[in-house]
């Protein structure tokens, strides 16, 4: 599906960003990979050679200009090209009602959460163009509702979809589509902690938890990395050449839109 293209991965940890970078390399990629933790890059830069592609780690704060230049510079220096861009940086908002929140966390998590995704969408647009590539923006089902307390989270995501779908407009002329993808619960590390977690205080098992979560989705399951990281790759691929400024929810069916 990625035959012989080069995709960098921005954002990249334990979870989504490594099914990411794994998955397009078993789909014929070669893999530039960005992140601030050296050894999430290493690690997964050896699972990437594994798949038998070549890998380009390139420890990276995407809240820095110059450093997003670096990264740029790097991956074109190594491969010449550009196909691909995955931009998967996050960190967690904070997690309290917009009426009480600290405006200036707000703010704070806004650089990481948008600013970054622009940062370095700007930094790669000339190969982009170059190549005819496209662009996956990772968002999240909190787009879908307004629960209590995700007020600052759904804020910065509302924010980082309005970023990707006007890039969608300004650069489809240029021939770059640039798409998003709104995973829900995603099966991994972070979460199963979490259900323990909760198992714990309430002094039930952890399955229970999760099927209770799983019980608000059509397919009775929470999606896991590589299901998530197969949706981005498709709106990578030529497969989804005539589709940009779309988000696709991938939630087992948790919320329909």
């Amino acid at each position: 599906m990625l035959a012989d293209k080069v995709v960098v991965v921005a954002g990249v940890g334990p979870g989504l960003g490594q099914a990411v970078a794994v998955r397009a390399a078993l789909a014929g990629a070669d893999v530039v990979l960005a992140a601030r933790t050296g050894s999430y890059l290493a690690e997964i830069a050896g699972k990437v050679t594994a798949a038998g592609r070549r890998a380009l780690a390139v420890p990276t704060d995407l809240t820095d200009d110059a450093a997003v230049g670096a990264l740029a510079e790097a991956a074109l220096a190594e491969f010449g090209r550009v196909d691909a861009l995955v931009h998967n940086a996050f960190v967690m908002p904070p997690m309290r009602s917009l009426g009480k929140v600290d405006l200036a966390d707000l703010t704070d998590s806004f650089d990481v959460n948008v600013l970054a995704a622009l940062r370095t969408t700007r930094a790669l647009t000339a190969a982009l163009i170059a190549s005819g590539g496209s662009v996956v923006v990772v968002n999240s089902a909190v787009l879908r509702h307004s629960r209590r307390p995700f007020g600052p989270y759904k804020v910065a995501k509302a924010a980082l979809l309005a970023v990707a779908q006007n890039l969608a407009s300004e650069l489809g002329p240029k021939g770059v589509r640039v798409n998003s993808v709104a995973p829900g619960w995603i099966w991994a590390d972070t979460l199963r902690a979490w259900f323990e977690y909760q198992a714990a205080e309430r002094g039930v098992p952890a399955q229970q938890i999760y099927d209770e979560i799983a019980a608000g989705t059509d397919l009775r399951r929470l999606p896991e990395p590589d299901e998530v990281a197969d949706a981005v790759l498709f709106l990578a691929s030529d497969l989804a050449r005539a589709v940009t400024g779309q988000c696709l929810d991938v939630n087992c069916g948790e919320f329909h839109r």
